[in-house]
């Protein structure tokens, strides 16, 4: 019997681009975190994360055109969150030229208004690019909604830890590092795992 790997803590992501990433059409999320981490701003403070698919504030109107034929036009499961995907950090970026972060437009998902938009947002200019190198899990996972799960927030700590050992890489090692590699070409070289994160 293998030995199992625990994780918990999950960021939450749209849906339809979760859906993305796992087909390997996408490997960034673009971020500036949520209401309620308005003072504290948001960080990508680790790792290793679950990806927590979320049917709340998906907008057809700031995705990309390609993605809207796989928007669910309701939640199919409500008061359950399904888990399929383990996600570990391959490279982040803090963006303050608009300019490079529009173009990148293809690799996130997002129409360039959405990206603008979360750009400006708070008057403080600037977001998160993070990569990240998705893997399977091997058994999904439908969790039990929780209130404090609810809501405009980034970052959730699952009541209880989910099993990822074994997940299965979406992209082999060099697919990703080529992907990795172009966004690095437009956003120039990602911030070291040392430097403290930003808001």
């Amino acid at each position: 019997m293998g030995v199992s790997v625990d994780e918990r803590t999950a960021l939450k992501e749209w849906a339809v681009l979760v859906d993305a990433m796992g087909r390997g059409d996408l490997i960034a999320m673009v971020r500036k975190g949520g209401i309620r981490e308005q003072r504290a701003g948001f960080a990508v403070r680790h790792e290793r994360f679950l990806l927590y698919p979320t049917y709340f504030h998906e907008k057809p109107a700031e995705l990309a055109s390609r993605f809207i034929p796989r928007l669910a036009p309701t939640d199919p499961s409500p008061g359950i969150v399904r888990f399929r995907y383990v996600a570990d950090v391959a490279a982040t970026w803090w963006v303050t030229d608009l300019d490079r972060l529009l173009s990148i437009e293809f690799h996130v998902g997002l129409t360039r208004a959405a990206m603008e938009s979360r750009f400006n947002y708070r008057d403080n200019p600037g977001v998160h690019v993070i990569a990240v190198r998705l893997s399977e899990l091997q058994t999904q996972t439908d969790v039990q909604d929780a209130p404090r799960y609810r809501g405009c927030v980034s970052w959730v700590e699952l009541d209880h830890p989910l099993d990822v050992a074994n997940a299965r890489p979406v992209l082999a090692t060099r697919a990703l590092a080529a992907r990795v590699a172009t966004l690095t070409d437009a956003l120039g070289e990602a911030m070291e795992k040392t430097e403290a994160p930003r808001a």
